[in-house]
């Protein structure tokens, strides 16, 4: 007798963003060359003195507690505390194996709506699915960046009022690269506090906000936000698998049933991962200075990208921060149309083939297909010898970008030439 595939697994594809890596993988294995703007990965080395930190802890063998380490969940409430300016002590703090596992273990003890905004993540949709919770996508607009109007989020939770609404927020932005304002977070903030609702503010990118005026949406809506953060982008740690989320005091109750969920699934974080970690939460002046270099590089090589997509007409979002543009290709839309590409899945995969640049359409984050969006992650270069190379002490230029970042560069001509002789 056959096993039957569940029904909200059934139709389930397999994440955008692992698999796009996957194939450009196997495509340079076949000798083809291929640049990698589909991944959003930290191209930058994780910090000496945390590695170290691994190396001292790589006999820690114990089974460390299922919330987290306790010095580490102390380490990430000081960091929010003075930092994020969240209220909070370590008993607010879950420690997980990443924070996309936390987010899918919060989606399965909540029996809530999930309202997101239009584009968004390409996970947190198929999660929200996977435990049969329902999606509200909010339409957004480029004019407004690709932002949640306070308006259009109101409208959203007064027709979905039949259970409880929780609003999963990232900036900046994956796929676009803005970021909100303080006064935008207040506006929002007023329109969850009347009705409410919970907020997942996913910060994951917070510390690659480029002018560092990062606000927490905690600071303006702290009865109701739970903060979602980690270490695989601001400390390039991707593979440890480390994330962190940050609980008001009203949704302990959340954390302690995410905590019942844990103790049956993955039991605990990796023991050295853990103790490592507390050495990167301390944010010392030389993981602080780490931060502003590669912020000060990713700044220079968004803009570089962002200036030569403007000069041929692309509409594109200033970069504010993380690892992505969103350009949208619609002004090409008739060239593209005559040459039978009629969707952003097409428009993606005829650009692979013909010239060995990854993307990700825009129909994997939400949008429309027949919109000729896609996600560009402007991160494939080698960070190491960017970063030893860049004391900090100017704004990388042109020359910089080719010597040390020369993938993009080249990225970028491939790719501006591509559209231009469409």
């Amino acid at each position: 007798m056959n096993i039957d595939i569940r029904p909200s697994i059934k139709n389930l594809l397999p994440s955008a963003t692992l698999l796009i890596n996957e194939r450009s993988q196997a495509l340079e294995t076949a000798g083809k060359t291929v640049y990698r703007l589909g991944f959003g990965q930290s191209p930058f080395p994780i910090p000496d003195k945390v590695v170290e930190a691994l190396q001292k802890n790589a006999f820690q063998k114990d089974y460390l507690p299922v919330k987290g380490l306790p010095a580490l969940r102390e380490a990430v409430a000081n960091y929010n505390r003075s930092v994020i300016n969240i209220n909070c002590t370590f008993e607010n703090v879950m420690i997980g194996p990443g924070s996309k596992e936390l987010m899918y273990s919060l989606q399965m003890v909540s029996d809530a709506h999930l309202i997101l905004p239009c584009p968004s993540w390409v996970s947190y949709g198929p999660q929200a699915s996977i435990v049969q919770n329902r999606v509200v996508w909010v339409q957004t607009a480029y004019k407004n960046k690709w932002q949640l109007a306070p308006g259009e989020l109101e409208k959203a939770i007064i027709s979905h009022q039949d259970k409880p609404l929780i609003l999963l927020l990232n900036y900046p932005s994956n796929p676009v690269g803005a970021t909100y304002s303080k006064d935008d977070l207040q506006e929002l903030a007023a329109v969850a506090r009347k009705y409410g609702i919970a907020i997942i503010s996913d910060e994951i990118y917070g510390e690659l906000t480029f002018n560092r005026q990062h606000a927490s949406m905690a600071e303006f809506y702290p009865e109701g936000t739970i903060v979602s953060s980690g270490l695989s982008k601001w400390c390039g740690a991707g593979g440890w698998r480390l994330g962190t989320f940050t609980f008001p005091d009203k949704y302990l109750y959340l954390l302690e049933a995410l905590a019942v969920v844990a103790s049956e699934s993955f039991s605990s974080v990796s023991a050295p991962i853990q103790h490592a970690a507390v050495v990167a939460y301390q944010f010392d002046e030389d993981i602080k200075d780490y931060i502003r270099r590669c912020n000060m590089i990713l700044k220079s090589v968004a803009t570089y990208v962002y200036d030569n997509l403007q000069l041929i007409g692309v509409k594109v979002v200033p970069p504010e921060g993380g690892f992505y543009l969103f350009p949208d290709f619609s002004n090409y839309k008739d060239r593209l149309i005559s040459k039978g590409i009629t969707t952003s899945v097409e428009f993606c995969e005829v650009l692979l083939a013909e010239t060995g640049i990854a993307l990700l359409p825009g129909e994997a984050f939400g949008r429309p297909s027949i919109e000729f969006t896609a996600r560009l992650s402007y991160v494939d270069f080698d960070g190491q010898t960017a970063l030893k190379n860049y004391d900090g002490s100017y704004s990388p230029d042109a020359e910089f970008i080719e010597q040390y970042c020369s993938r993009i560069l080249a990225a970028t001509d491939v790719l501006t030439d591509w559209i231009k002789k469409l």
